[in-house]
């Protein structure tokens, strides 16, 4: 019977001289640069980043020897990941069965109306990043919707602007 011998591991270099990368090469080390440690380290990247670029992904991918498909598959399949920088200030609108009954629909055309976003965009000034999901678990204060952390119950889009007003505006 051959052996194989198993080559030990190097990891690749960070794309660039960022010190963030540092810390994002800890986390992947911390769990042996294993594929199973892929949602912690797209958190780690994200937390060090603010969002997930086409870059970071590549890197993860190499450093965890996954395919850069399975990556972004994984950054793409959870709301929590996002591709593109944020704004100063998020609003997340419930989208879900008993928002979308109560009329989320109408809370985001109010913020389309008022700032010319919709979910998954963010203000040409940067000040607000707009994004829907599927459920909050706020279903008894439907619609519901989340400005900064912040939940907002039994919204309607005059109410849930004022609330984006007091912060963005």
């Amino acid at each position: 019977m051959e052996h194989k011998r198993h080559a030990r591991f190097v990891a690749p270099e960070p794309p660039n001289n960022d010190k963030r990368w540092k810390l994002i090469d800890v986390a992947m080390r911390r769990n042996g640069y294993a594929g199973h440690a892929l949602i912690e380290t797209l958190h780690t990247v994200q937390d060090c980043f603010g969002f997930l670029d086409g870059m970071s992904l590549k890197y993860v991918a190499r450093s965890l020897q996954l395919p850069l498909s399975k990556v972004f598959g994984v950054a793409t399949f959870y709301h929590m990941f996002t591709l593109k920088p944020q704004g100063e200030h998020t609003c997340v609108v419930c989208t879900g069965t008993a928002c979308y009954i109560k009329g989320s629909t109408e809370l985001l055309d109010g913020i389309e109306g008022k700032y010319a976003i919709c979910p998954g965009q963010t203000t040409k000034n940067n000040s607000l990043s707009l994004l829907s999901a599927r459920c909050l678990g706020a279903c008894g204060l439907a619609p519901a919707a989340v400005v900064d952390g912040k939940v907002f119950g039994n919204q309607t889009a005059p109410e849930l602007l004022k609330e984006i007003e007091k912060v963005v505006e």
